[in-house]
């Protein structure tokens, strides 16, 4: 299957200041449903993903860190698109609709660098050309953390996690930049495989038992899980905001605590194709898929504690 005829899919990351972006291109447009679950999302031009607003695909999504200063990549990404004659005809001159949400990455690495429009610009150009199926430090993911209830000397290394898997014929891929207040398990098993840790970091010390041992007025960090679901099978903008909806199913089961206050938790679902599938039946795949994807994205960006510990603020 030549994927590129569906999407594509460009990284670039600034390792120093530690974030990055990552943009999905269609080249044939996606429909596009989202799903805001947590209480302080960063993100541009969701609206297009809204059922009561036009039915017009979008032409690329960007996952970024950098938190609201993050969201300029979507201006590179625009004029890249626009540079090669791509964007919704107006009559008088083509759109991009790009759609755009970052994760908070500030408190690792820099804090004043954050992802703009040139690196957008060149995330955009890799997209048009390739698909990048790497998982870990990339990208998004570059200054994702998870489990910073005490603070980010105690968190944990997470990062970008790609999945794809094909099911009686029906392709789907999932990728996000896990960057959690709370800890990621394993739903195979029940356990943390990454989290807030002991002062020494010598083993996790699961963040909802600290929330029931601590009732505080309010914590002060700020985090964001960000992801995407694609598949070629059609579905409108109402169908994908449900099977978004669903999909968050799998932040559930892998993040704990999750949708916060703290979280900007968001979730698209993209259609490209034009397969029949169930409703019911996308939405639990998809959900599936995220959960692998989720995995991958921790398993992938461990590091030294050592190094980890250096670009913690």
């Amino acid at each position: 299957m030549n994927t590129l005829a569906y999407y594509g899919l460009g990284h670039v990351s600034d390792d120093q200041a530690k974030t990055g972006c990552s943009v999905i291109y269609f080249p044939q447009g996606a429909n596009a449903g989202c799903a805001i679950m947590g209480g302080g999302p960063a993100s541009r031009e969701t609206m297009l993903a809204d059922p009561m607003t036009a039915t017009n695909k979008i032409n690329a999504l960007v996952l970024g860190g950098g938190s609201a200063f993050g969201l300029a990549a979507s201006d590179g990404v625009m004029q890249c698109l626009k540079d090669h004659d791509i964007g919704l005809e107006t009559g008088f001159a083509k759109i991009p609709l790009v759609m755009q949400s970052d994760i908070y990455d500030l408190g690792y690495g820099a804090n004043d660098i954050y992802p703009d429009a040139k690196m957008g610009y060149e995330a955009c150009l890799k997209a048009l050309k390739q698909l990048d199926e790497r998982s870990g430090n990339i990208g998004a993911g570059c200054g994702a953390t998870v489990g910073k209830i005490l603070g980010m000397k105690q968190a944990s290394k997470s990062g970008w996690g790609f999945y794809h898997e094909t099911i009686n014929g029906v392709n789907i891929w999932a990728m996000v930049a896990v960057n959690a207040l709370g800890d990621i398990y394993d739903p195979s098993c029940g356990k943390i495989i990454a989290g807030a840790m002991d002062n020494k970091r010598q083993q996790f010390v699961d963040s909802e038992k600290l929330m029931r041992q601590s009732i505080v007025p309010q914590w002060e960090h700020t985090n964001t899980t960000i992801g995407a679901v694609i598949c070629d099978a059609y579905y409108d903008k109402a169908a994908l905001c449900k099977l978004a909806q669903m999909t968050s199913c799998a932040y559930a089961r892998c993040i704990n605590p999750v949708f916060t206050m703290m979280d900007g938790d968001s979730i698209y679902a993209c259609s490209i194709g034009d397969k029949q599938v169930d409703i019911n039946v996308m939405g639990t795949l998809m959900a599936s898929a995220m959960e692998k994807a989720i995995i991958k994205a921790v398993a992938s960006s461990k590091i030294a504690d050592e190094m980890f510990l250096k670009a913690c603020r």
